[in-house]
């Protein structure tokens, strides 16, 4: 130890999220995706903290993840989580930081079944990709058709930092069996607004690219991505789109020549 500070500030605490409908659908979807001792990195959020909900029927499930938030500590509560089948760090659960509750905190405090790690070797995709049926869920600002996903800004403006999420995906789909899924609502302000669009905002920070992109998820349904076409991502992407857009992105396709 080249240092020690004590200090008596109290920690920072998050809100409780509230869980809307579109949320809990989106929560649902990826789910239904999940099998039983899959090991689970969950972003902040409403939708990440909804499929924690809804996961709580699933057994033998680990945790290594960059954050460590609420619902996960109420999946281990439930004992969704036990951590029982992880190739590494088995009965462990992994994390490099933790952002929630007080109660989330006392909990981890003092509690051995708890490594709390380097960020450097936490989002190794190297390490991730070591959990067979690893699954990943994080958050977007919007999608184009290839698949090109920006979480960080809209347009020019500043919104978001990097974080773990390409970490996370790519170590997700290099786990044998594992599944990535970028999740959102459709649309924004109030329905007028879709969040998969012909192409990035001008000036949009690609978080994910299309090269490595997986899932993508909204309260219409799941569009795999992986492996797919342009032509095909499009019509996938335009499936789980707001209704009230799909003309207009069907149309957008045609002009682009990217379906016929």
């Amino acid at each position: 130890v080249t240092a020690l500070c004590e200090m008596d500030t109290e920690l920072p605490v998050l809100p409780p999220t509230k869980i809307d409908d579109v949320s809990a659908t989106i929560g649902n979807y990826i789910a239904e995706e999940i099998p039983d001792g899959a090991t689970l990195q969950l972003g902040i959020g409403a939708i990440p903290d909804a499929v924690g909900m809804a996961l709580k029927n699933k057994h033998h499930l680990g945790l290594h993840t960059e954050m460590f938030t609420d619902s996960m500590m109420e999946l281990i509560e439930c004992g969704a989580v036990d951590n029982s089948l992880k190739p590494i760090h088995r009965g462990k659960t992994v994390a490099a930081f933790a952002y929630g509750s007080k109660r989330m905190y006392d909990f981890i405090d003092d509690n051995p079944a708890f490594e709390i790690l380097p960020v450097d070797y936490v989002n190794d995709p190297a390490t991730i990709a070591l959990h067979p049926d690893f699954m990943s869920v994080n958050a977007a600002l919007e999608v184009d058709f290839y698949g090109q996903v920006c979480a960080e800004s809209i347009g020019t403006r500043h919104v978001s930092g990097t974080g773990g999420q390409v970490d996370y995906v790519r170590g997700a789909t290099t786990s044998k069996g594992g599944k990535s899924f970028i999740a959102f609502p459709s649309t924004a302000k109030n329905d007028t607004v879709s969040k998969i669009i012909p192409s990035l905002t001008p000036g949009a920070i690609v978080t994910t690219s299309k090269n490595d992109v997986d899932y993508i998820v909204t309260e219409h349904g799941v569009a795999k991505l992986r492996g797919k076409t342009l032509s095909q991502r499009t019509k996938a992407l335009i499936a789980i789109a707001h209704p009230k857009f799909r003309d207009e992105l069907t149309f957008a396709a045609r002009k682009q020549n990217i379906i016929i």
